[in-house]
């Protein structure tokens, strides 16, 4: 099968020809129709990972994928052959990926059915930037009218979480940069966003908003210490990209750590929400699979929303 291919990390991948996978026990073998480029693929890449997951060479990167069960493994159940299922790999190594035409997941973690309403082409987007958004509102439990500062706006999580944190009735604070970004970010939702610039006084055009600091902050991008300090005293901060509690010490703030869930649970309730029109996956680039390295070199130049790759 045609897949996207790491041989070595760090390195750039590139499609390849590599052996189809075939379902263990408790496996489903989909046919991916769609997958998307996710930060992990891109940390995969650099070799970031190296030492903190085991690398099966050739290296099949993706984490995403949308598409049709074609086999089960011995002693699954709640799946057929022929459903329409998504979801997030979330198997102990890495090697195994979804930009490929086939791939293999557990069925009891990170896949679930594709409900009606979802189209194929948009479940292949919100697995692993939805759970992210998702795990990182349910941290900070907002409440209805908290002000809530989502930096890193752009990106996938990060405009699927601007869609829920107003869902739930929160004020919503957004970075990005004047022009097309912050275009993109007003048009996410009918809820008002406040848009401000990362790239000027981020904390000043913050404190004009908010005088008394903010709620709550996602963190998705930028200085999570910085950042802190644009909560009120008590206030919380999620965090996907490393902040720790003890980064600010000395701080009356709370960090939450978010490792995204793929639970079944969670992919179902965004799924729900996608299908009724109460969440929009933004994506705004479709590759097919055989141009999915110029894909991922496009999510690595800062491509707004999600990056998809067709892959049947």
């Amino acid at each position: 099968m045609r897949a996207l291919v790491l041989n070595e990390v760090p390195s750039s991948p590139a499609v390849a020809e590599v052996d189809s996978p075939r379902p263990e026990a408790g496996e489903l073998l989909v046919k991916v129709a769609v997958s998307s480029v996710n930060g992990f693929d891109a940390a995969t890449a650099a070799g970031y990972l190296r030492g903190m997951m085991e690398h099966r060479f050739p290296l099949v990167v993706g984490k995403d994928f949308a598409g049709t069960v074609e086999a089960l493994g011995e002693g699954v159940e709640g799946f057929s052959v022929g459903d329409a299922v998504f979801g997030v790999i979330m198997k102990p190594f890495l090697g195994t990926g979804s930009l490929a035409e086939y791939v293999t997941v557990s069925a009891g973690y990170g896949v679930t059915h594709v409900p009606a309403g979802l189209d194929i082409k948009d479940a292949g987007a919100l697995g692993l930037a939805g759970i992210a958004a998702f795990d990182s509102l349910s941290a900070l439990d907002l409440a209805k009218d908290e002000t809530v500062l989502v930096s890193g706006a752009t990106g996938g999580v990060g405009a699927l979480a601007v869609q829920l944190a107003a869902a739930l009735g929160a004020r919503v604070i957004a970075t990005a940069r004047p022009g097309a970004e912050a275009d993109f970010v007003s048009g996410l939702t009918d809820a008002e966003v406040a848009v401000v610039d990362f790239t000027g006084d981020l904390a000043a055009q913050v404190r004009a908003l908010a005088p008394e600091g903010v709620d709550a902050i996602v963190h998705l991008a930028g200085d999570g210490v910085r950042l802190a300090g644009l909560l009120r005293p008590g206030g919380r901060i999620a965090s996907t990209v490393g902040l720790t509690q003890e980064a600010v010490t000395g701080q009356d703030v709370i960090v939450h750590g978010v490792m995204a869930d793929a639970s079944a649970q969670t992919l179902t309730a965004l799924a729900e929400k996608a299908a009724s029109g109460a969440l929009r996956v933004p994506v705004t680039a479709v590759f097919p699979l055989e141009e999915a390295a110029d894909a991922f070199a496009a999510f690595g130049a800062g491509a707004l929303g999600k990056i998809t790759v067709t892959c049947s």
